[in-house]
């Protein structure tokens, strides 16, 4: 099912602010600059992430990433060489090899998300209660907007954007206040 997209002037203009705000947030809150991943290109630092819920096959990552799974080996291989991945047998069957963070790749990946979280965490107690709540509602209500605007578009949903929706959103409909 597509719903039609009926633009008007004050959409065009909340689309436009969407599209300028959400970017910087982004920079301010979740860049690498100065952190322990700085070096990798945003790319693996994707990949590392999505590791983190665990070993995931080359295939898997690929369609993820929308990506062939030759630009998938060539992005494993440099996350090997830089000793934040392994190549691991697949469990009930050594002939599929999957991708798992190492013990470095976890912990730089782990040290990440914990300035990330402080990044957050110190923007958000810059609002007052209340408004923080309106503001962690609206973004979940987009999330979950978003996710199914891209289902819809979508042939195949990736599993991780839905174990997303199921995590972070409780698999409920967001409502705002």
């Amino acid at each position: 099912m597509t719903h039609e997209v009926v633009r008007s002037g004050s959409s065009v203009s909340a689309a436009e602010d969407l599209v300028r705000i959400l970017p910087r947030i982004m920079r301010h809150v979740f860049s690498v600059d100065g952190d322990a991943l700085a070096e990798l290109p945003l790319s693996q630092i994707r990949v590392c992430n999505a590791l983190l819920d665990g070993p995931r096959t080359m295939s898997s990552l690929s369609r993820e990433f929308n990506v062939t799974l030759s630009a998938m080996t060539q992005t494993a291989d440099r996350l090997e060489r830089s000793g934040y991945v392994r190549r691991v047998a697949e469990d009930g069957d050594r002939r599929v090899r999957c991708l798992q963070l190492t013990e470095h790749g976890e912990s730089m990946m782990r040290q990440n998300d914990e300035l990330r979280m402080r990044r957050a965490e110190e923007l958000l107690l810059r609002l007052n209660p209340e408004l923080r709540s309106g503001v962690i509602s609206a973004f979940k209500l987009l999330a979950r907007e978003a996710v199914k605007m891209w289902n819809e578009n979508s042939h195949s949903a990736s599993a991780r954007q839905m174990r997303w929706d199921e995590t972070y959103l409780g698999g409920r409909e967001v409502t705002p206040k």
